[in-house]
Parts: structure tokens; sequence; C-alpha cells
């Protein structure tokens, strides 16, 4: 279980709540953790990377000159891969990189992720109110109040993201932050922050979706 103060728009410490989620065994949390970090970055690799072979490359059907009697060493092919322009020897040819991983250990391994940066979880009171218009400047300076630095790489978890929306507009352009909804968490984000805030209907909707 996890305790943390809430604090409002100013900063001010207005109450405390609690997140409760089911983690790993201490023994295998960083090993289903790894795991889970692992799949999550190979399996966005694209793979589409191309090479072409001799027998793909246009041209080199004709033997540059003959076998015997020229002094030069033997070539069957202008396009063998020791000429410039020939074939790639062992070159990357498109594949399939994604990992698999159960459905249960992926959220095993998100809660654990999320629960073992109780430290850096910083919770607010919910302050879509208090940007009538997007505006960067007061959002980074309520980072700043929070006690997120703008140099950290933060993230923001809303309970939930619409474009159209003042904090949206208002978080798109800060380097160093990353928004996300609720129901949207990765391994990745959470272990590349150096700062988690979360919106208290945001905390109460990852305890809604992440609890089974």
């Amino acid at each position: 279980m996890v305790e943390s103060v809430v604090k409002n728009w100013q900063g001010e410490q207005v109450g405390e709540t609690t997140l409760d989620l089911q983690v790993a065994k201490e023994s295998t949390a960083s090993h289903i953790v790894h795991r889970a970090l692992v799949r999550q970055m190979t399996n966005s690799r694209q793979g589409t990377a191309s090479t072409k072979t001799r027998a793909e490359v246009r041209g080199g059907g004709r033997k540059p000159w003959r076998q015997k009697g020229t002094g030069r060493a033997r070539a069957g092919s202008i396009r063998s891969p020791l000429w410039r322009g020939g074939g790639v020897t062992f070159g990357p040819k498109p594949r399939d990189f994604n990992l698999k991983l159960n459905r249960k250990e992926r959220r095993l391994a998100l809660r654990t992720a999320l629960v073992s940066r109780a430290e850096d979880l910083i919770v607010v009171q919910d302050f879509g109110n208090e940007l009538p218009r997007p505006k960067t400047k007061e959002l980074v300076s309520a980072l700043t109040r929070w006690g997120s630095d703008p140099e950290n790489k933060a993230l923001l978890i809303l309970s939930e993201v619409q474009k159209a929306d003042n904090v949206y507009l208002s978080a798109r352009n800060i380097e160093n932050l990353k928004l996300i909804a609720a129901d949207q968490l990765n391994v990745y984000d959470l272990l590349h922050a150096d700062k988690i805030v979360v919106t208290a209907s945001a905390l109460a909707r990852i305890q809604e979706v992440y609890s089974a």
C-alpha cells in the first residue's frame, strides 16, 4: 500500500490518499519488470531494415574477365560482396521482433513498477478549472510548486486526455513533460520519469483499472 499526501494548485497539502495494488514478490519483482520493459522496447522496433544479397543486386550477370591468364584474381560477378556496389553479406532483412508476455504478467509488472516509484509520486487535486485558457507558463510554475523541477523528466497522469482540453494544450510544449491517461500506463514511462504527477481522480482510475 502506498500512502501519499494530496496537494492543491498552490502546492499546499490538503489531504491524504492511498494506492493499494498487488505487486510481485521482492525476489522476482526486478526480473518481471525487466522482462516487461524489454518486451515494450523490443516491440516498438519496426523491423523494416533491409539489404540486398548478391542475388538481388542489379547486374553482375556477365563474368568480368576470363578465369585464367589475366594476372588478376578470378571473379565471377561484379556484384560479389567483395566489390563496391555488390551485395551485402548477412545484412538485415525485414523481421518481426515482437516478444510475448502473458497479460497477467504484464499487469503485474506495471503495478510493481508504479508502486516502486512511490517516493517520486506526487498526487495533486484536479486542476482543470485552474486553467481557463491554455497557459504553459502557469503549468510549469505549478509543477515547480508541487516539487518537480523544470529540468526533471516528469510524467503527468490524468484520468482522461482530451486534445481540446486546456491542460493538454498547456502541457504539449513543455520539453520534459509527458502527458498520458490513467488507463494507458506503461512500464517504460513509469521508470523513465524523474517525477510522476498524478491527479486524485487519475489515481482512483488507476486503482479501478489495475487492481484486478
